[in-house]
């Protein structure tokens, strides 16, 4: 799993001569400049100081905020900025939004993934307007000769206590001659006087993607860029034994065609998979003249791989114990004194990205320097993998950031955008489009790991549930990189498995080796698929068990409101990269999203024959939510969603509609997964190599309604990216149970 940052960062925030501001970001500036520098650990007294983020207001009163996070459909280049306008009370219609490079000294930890980017820089962003803020008030006390307690910024002005008032860009040039406020010295505004923190504001890019104005990776066109294509080698580690140009160098428009070396397997995620590259003058004639390459294979250790073997193997390995990774209580004896025991297994299976806008990147290497256009969650490492595959240093190596249209994971990985420099190496000084097809994207994947749960839960005589065994089988992520990495990870399982929120005296969480067999990469939720598929649906079984109603059954496994105390259950519990004494596991908030989607869903309210309402309740990446979906299933075995619903506490809320779009468009992206496609192996290869095997949620199969309900709340904020996704699955299966009485215990779920 990637690591997740910290919200524990110090801020520094200081003034930034015009200069400077110019050489670094190459825009120029006319008034105040303010550069905000954050860290995990405080700062040294000879360190440099590196702004992370640059706010500067011109005379003429714009205002324009580098932004340096990068946007893929989250907002979180629209909702930071937005944060820092709200404390400067700038007027959000005058704010221009930059794009940073992808620079660490620049502008620190740029990687967009992990649903971490609010929670993590919230804080910072409210101090850097609060002293902006701070510094145009003292500038106009000083214009207008009065104390400054009797000057307020409202709008976009300074307002004095008798009515008279200054511009921001009037104040712009006094104001860049004082000194930023420490951070001791920052007046935070009060939650009540905020305009756009909480509220519902439309994104900062919205209107020029309704244009077709937006600039996403595949749209960007360089003055004599050629394009390519990568003909690579069906199976994960496999490599080219000989191949025959001949027929591909007669279309017309085909430029050069050459050998990139393989990087075997495991390679980890910044190496190419290798193959045979083909330059032409359009993306047409170079996969066209793909397709006339004859190439030989040497397939490699992957060869035989076939996922559905695969997974019957680890049916077998359930059924043993395996390295437990969270104990307490004693499982053995629990089941040993059970009056029954419920046993369950449950299987998922391989899932791709599949971003509508599929990997590419633009490369151009002329004089030892690289610089490229690409649309990459992680600019950095793209930047670092890059200088390492060109033996370049990284200051030579510039990666432009566009719109990135999907990426759930797939683009912070960094084989694609080194592909792209190996191959404008080639053709020194011509610009070149590395593009995948979508064949391309589904085969060569970093896969969501197909995985194996097996679940025993232990009951009393009175059906009050004693002990939970939970066996976790699936091929770990780190075993993309590393042969010996045959388990998941403490990381892995601390999504939704060992941080188990019932309150059931013993349990045992296990892990269970899988070796890799193919690419294995993080996909948006990661492992909480598998384990909230598994362990919600084991929720519902155990309140058919019992005959209880699954809200309350739920409600009565959480038992008393509590702070789980996960570090005593399993040593160095990662939390989502947070410490647990400032983001408990709090099982109040979990019981209130219960109720609230409980409440707002109609739960309990009479359906009509073949119709049915299932629940599972998640925490995922510090945010709680439940989930209700109500399906109806016709006599002829087809199903639709008249309605679903969440309940969600991710604390303070920012965008009010980024959340609800988050919510709404990951109750689809997780709909594809638990109804539609999968990716399967035979021979090493994966057998769906495009939309026509590999399903994605249609317009038809969408809920009639999906109604996201929010909690009020004053806690730090959490994710919202990633958390739509693990509920739907479990929530899912257990309403066709409840509609039908049969139970899946597959993902995708496969009916009739």
């Amino acid at each position: 799993m990637k690591a997740t940052a910290s919200t524990d960062v110090s801020s520094i925030l200081r003034k930034v001569d015009r200069r400077t501001f110019l050489k670094t970001t190459g825009l120029t500036a006319s008034g105040l400049v303010l550069g905000l520098q954050w860290a995990c650990s405080p700062e040294k007294s000879t360190a440099v100081f590196s702004p992370n983020v640059y706010l500067t207001i011109n005379g003429d009163g714009s205002i324009i905020i580098v932004a340096h996070r990068q946007e893929m459909g989250t907002g979180i280049r629209t909702n930071l900025p937005l944060v820092l306008a709200d404390e400067l009370e700038a007027d959000w219609t005058r704010v221009r939004l930059v794009q940073a490079v992808g620079d660490e000294k620049k502008y620190g930890n740029q990687n967009t993934d992990g649903s971490f980017s609010v929670r993590m820089f919230f804080e910072p962003m409210r101090k850097a307007g609060a002293s902006a803020r701070m510094m145009l008030e003292q500038a106009a006390a000083q214009e207008w000769g009065v104390p400054v307690d009797e000057c307020k910024a409202q709008h976009h002005e300074v307002v004095h206590s008798s009515g008279k008032k200054m511009g921001f860009g009037e104040l712009a040039a006094a104001a860049s001659k004082l000194t930023a406020p420490t951070e001791d010295q920052i007046n935070l505004k009060r939650k009540s006087d905020w305009k756009y923190i909480g509220q519902k504001t439309n994104l900062y890019d919205t209107p020029e993607i309704i244009k077709g104005a937006a600039v996403y990776g595949l749209d960007v066109v360089k003055p004599g860029m050629k394009h390519a294509v990568i003909f690579r080698c069906p199976v994960a580690g496999g490599k080219v034994k000989s191949y025959s140009d001949t027929e591909a160098l007669k279309v017309a428009g085909v430029v050069k065609i050459f050998e990139l070396p393989a990087s075997g397997f495991p390679a980890d995620f910044d190496k190419p998979q290798g193959g045979i590259v083909i330059v032409a003058d359009t993306t047409w004639a170079a996969i066209t003249a793909r397709k006339a390459l004859q190439v030989e294979w040497d397939f490699g250790v992957n060869a035989t791989y076939d996922s559905d073997a695969y997974l019957n193997e680890l049916k077998e390995k359930v059924k043993n114990k395996g390295n437990a990774r969270r104990t307490n209580g004693s499982i053995d004896q629990a089941m040993k004194s059970a009056a029954s025991v419920l046993d369950a297994t449950y299987v998922t299976q391989h899932l791709s990205h599949a971003p509508m806008e599929v990997p590419n990147a633009t490369a151009v290497f002329q004089d030892g320097k690289c610089e490229m256009w690409a649309p990459v969650q992680s600019p950095q490492w793209i930047r670092d993998s890059v200088a390492k595959a060109l033996a370049l240093d990284a200051a030579n190596v510039t990666v432009n950031v566009t719109l990135l249209g999907g990426a759930f994971g797939r683009k912070s990985k960094p084989d694609f955008a080194v592909e792209a420099a190996l191959v404008a190496k080639e053709m020194p000084g011509i610009p070149v489009k590395v593009t995948w097809t979508r064949e391309d994207d589904l085969t060569h994947d970093f896969f969501h790991a197909c995985s194996v749960q097996r679940i025993q839960v232990a009951f009393d005589k009175s059906k009050f549930v004693t002990g939970w065994s939970h066996r976790s089988a699936f091929p770990p992520i780190g075993g993309t990189t590393n042969t010996n990495e045959i388990q998941p990870s403490d990381g892995e399982l601390g999504l939704g498995a060992i941080d188990l929120p019932f309150n059931i005296p013993n349990v045992s969480i296990e892990a269970i080796e899988a070796p890799a067999r193919t690419r294995i990469g993080w996909l948006r939720s990661v492992s909480n698929i598998q384990h909230a598929f598994a362990v919600g649906s084991m929720i519902d079984e155990i309140a058919a068990y019992r005959k209880v109603d699954p809200v309350q059954n739920l409600l009565g496994l959480l038992g008393p409101d509590r702070m789980i105390p996960l570090d005593q259950y399993i040593k160095g519990f990662e939390n989502y990269g947070e410490p647990l004494d400032k983001f408990p596991a709090d099982t109040s908030r979990l019981r209130k999203v219960i109720e609230l989607v409980a409440e707002k869903s109609g739960w309990g309210k009479t359906l009509p024959k073949g119709h049915g309402m299932g629940i599972c309740a998640h925490k995922s990446f510090l945010t709680y939510v439940a989930c209700v979906v109500h399906v109806a299933i016709d006599e002829n075995g087809m199903l639709s969603i008249p309605e679903a619903h969440y309940a969600v506490d991710c604390g303070q809320v920012v965008n009010r509609n980024s959340v609800i779009q988050q919510f709404e468009g990951g109750f689809i992206f997780s709909l594809s997964g638990a109804l539609k496609g999968s990716i399967s192996f035979k021979e090493g290869r994966s057998v769906q190599t495009n939309f026509d095997t590999y399903s994605i949620a249609r317009y038809n199969d969408a809920p009639s309604e999906i109604h996201v309900h929010l909690v009020e709340s004053e806690i730090w904020p959490t994710g919202v990216g990633e958390p739509p996704v693990p509920p739907v699955a479990p929530a899912l299966a257990n309403a066709i149970f409840a509609a039908t009485g049969k139970r899946y215990r597959e993902y995708p779920i496969k009916l009739g």
